[in-house]
């Protein structure tokens, strides 16, 4: 093991083999070892397993629309690595999605996160679809990379750092869900968890090529959720985020 990164843990489901082999030379090619998380198929889960985390009351009272089968397979699948992740002796790990694409620097970016770990931050993402708007604030990370705090905390899971108190606390907390893991990270008072953003993201979105379907297919085939429900998650949730950042949460 890199003793100078955290334990990586690569969520990959078993007939995504292209995917798994691009991951391995991304990574070796970094002198990065990893773990593959053998994720979780949610197109496979039996009705009973699937009411058994998935709390589809309180997801009308509390998202916008009804989680599908893969939004469920994907947040077990994280909950899987933060398994590993507690288990570890590290002080925390490394989860990405295999999807992603690394920037030539990743492995200075991931030992320079792993070395800075401190109360300031509890999860560390390492992609965001665009820079955020607002930043509460910045530290120097590696090189041209800062740390931020931003003021709202970006969607996807493709990639993030974790401390190993913040893995036990979700696995203690997270279940039954009711949002996808994404969505709850931005509601990141409920848990008591600081999330912070590399900057710029040392991972893009990459390949996304896959022999199981992706999340988004699955959301495209079905019903779309009326209007009036998201904007009332909408503003709910912009209400909510304003008042615990002026608590200074």
């Amino acid at each position: 093991m890199n003793e100078l990164v955290w334990p990586i843990h690569v969520i990959n489901l078993a007939d995504n083999t292209a995917r798994m082999e691009n991951v391995r030379r991304q990574l070796d090619a970094q002198g990065l070892p990893f773990e593959r998380v053998d994720a979780v198929n949610g197109w496979a889960l039996s009705e009973q397993a699937t009411t058994e985390v998935y709390d589809a009351a309180g997801n009308l009272r509390r998202h916008k629309q009804d989680l599908v089968l893969a939004e469920i397979g994907c947040y077990l699948s994280h909950i899987e690595a933060w398994k590993r992740i507690v288990a570890s002796p590290a002080a925390g790990g490394i989860v990405l999605e295999d999807d992603f694409a690394a920037e030539p620097d990743l492995r200075q970016v991931l030992v320079a996160l792993c070395a800075h770990q401190s109360p300031d931050w509890d999860i560390a993402k390492l992609f965001s679809i665009s820079a955020p708007a607002r930043v509460l604030r910045s530290a120097s990370l590696e090189g041209k990379y800062d740390i931020v705090l931003p003021y709202r905390v970006p969607s996807t899971t493709l990639g993030y750092a974790i401390s190993k108190d913040s893995a036990r606390h979700l696995l203690d907390h997270s279940r039954p869900f009711s949002r996808p893991i994404d969505e709850d990270h931005k509601f990141f008072w409920e848990h008591g968890q600081s999330i912070a953003l590399v900057q710029p993201n040392p991972i893009r979105v990459g390949e996304q090529d896959t022999e199981t379907g992706t999340i988004g297919e699955a959301r495209r085939s079905v019903e779309k959720t009326g209007r009036w429900r998201k904007l009332r998650y909408q503003l709910g949730y912009q209400m909510r985020l304003r008042w615990h950042r002026m608590r200074g949460r």
